[in-house]
């Protein structure tokens, strides 16, 4: 090999070190960067309440066909215990409870839509189980404690759930209430055949035509049914309880802030009856009680402003739909289904509420707004 060739072949060589080096470099510097990733940063998110006061209004999953709960009445207007929780929702974060979007869902249908993302809130008599805290949402707290029962003609001369042995029972498939029933029936033997329906509304009407033996459902539920019914009388509700169903409202994953917000509202309604206040005496200026000035944005603070609500959420939340008791007695207690709600009640509030004219002795209670 001649000279000329043994210098060339050298500084190849030479070369190729040199992008070696160079490339050794460059992996160790990008060892050391911050990794790069497409998804935004949760600074760069918008928030859900962000979104909602751009939007002008919240959108809720619920009912339109259950008396006391969710219903449109004669005047065209989504109304009940549910909606109005909705409303009390719109009033802290907009001022306005009217502004509101009820979007009907059926029973079936209450998982997907709130995984969606594309409502604010499901509120439609949802009972809270671990898998649906696990797979569907963010559960606020319990705003009703149900338990599910039995239906029947007065005329079968049943006064048990368990002489229901062998029965076709109406149910809504696909929900809780169908599962419940299959443990019911396995516990005791009973042999029950469950006929199922996609839609509560289709399971009461098949009752109604005489399809099956009884219908089930939450109690609440029942007696909101039965007074639907022509000839409600005619019908009973049988005194067992075959299940735990608290029932809350529910707002998608990912987005505690706005958990927090709907879990506030639903303190601020419970608190108030627990301190004697209603949508007919909310305070404007200073009480001399340090716990309502409080709750009232007068004095001290909770947290709103760390959540984006006014200080006085409070104020336009209870002007606009009332305390609990207010609430539950429009459209559940007297003046709507008629579901009892006395001392000792599980919807009751809790036994050492500071009120003197309230029931307690119940489950009702919030974390305390301080």
């Amino acid at each position: 090999m001649n000279k000329g060739w043994k210098l060339l072949i050298a500084a190849a060589l030479l070369l190729s070190a040199a992008a070696l080096l160079l490339i050794s470099a460059a992996c160790s510097e990008q060892g050391t960067a911050p990794a790069q990733t497409s998804e935004p940063s949760v600074e760069s998110q918008q928030s859900r309440l962000d979104a909602i006061k751009a939007r002008g209004h919240v959108v809720c999953a619920s009912n339109n066909s259950i008396p006391g709960f969710g219903y449109v009445d004669e005047g065209g207007n989504n109304v009940g215990f549910d909606i109005d929780l909705c409303r009390a929702v719109a009033a802290a974060v907009l001022g306005d409870a009217s502004a509101i979007e009820i979007i009907p869902v059926h029973a079936t249908e209450m998982g997907a839509t709130i995984q969606s993302g594309d409502v604010d809130m499901l509120v439609r008599t949802v009972t809270r189980s671990s898998s649906r805290d696990a797979k569907w949402g963010n559960f606020a707290y319990t705003m009703y404690y149900d338990g599910q029962g039995f239906m029947i003609r007065k005329s079968e001369g049943i006064s048990s759930a368990l002489d229901l042995r062998n029965a076709a029972v109406c149910v809504t498939q696909g929900t809780t209430t169908e599962l419940n029933l299959q443990d019911f029936s396995k516990l005791y033997d009973m042999n029950i055949q469950a006929l199922t329906f996609e839609k509560t509304d289709a399971a009461v009407e098949a009752y109604r035509a005489g399809q099956c033996d009884a219908f089930t459902t939450d109690h609440s539920g029942l007696y909101a049914y039965k007074s639907s019914l022509p000839q409600s009388d005619s019908h009973v509700v049988l005194p067992e309880t075959i299940s735990e169903e608290p029932l809350a409202p529910v707002v998608p994953h990912g987005d505690e802030g706005w958990t927090d917000v709907v879990n506030i509202v639903m303190a601020i309604i419970i608190y108030a009856e627990a301190y004697g206040v209603t949508s007919q005496n909310v305070p404007d200026a200073l009480t001399g009680n340090t716990k309502v000035d409080r709750l009232f944005g007068l004095a001290g603070s909770y947290g709103q402003e760390t959540l984006g609500i006014s200080p006085t959420a409070a104020q336009d939340v209870i002007r606009s739909v009332g305390n609990y008791a207010e609430i539950y007695h429009r459209s559940l207690g007297d003046n709507g289904i008629g579901l009892p709600r006395g001392d000792n009640s599980r919807n009751a509030l809790w036994s050492a509420a500071p009120c003197d004219d309230c029931p307690k002795g119940g489950q009702i209670y919030a974390a305390p707004l301080r």
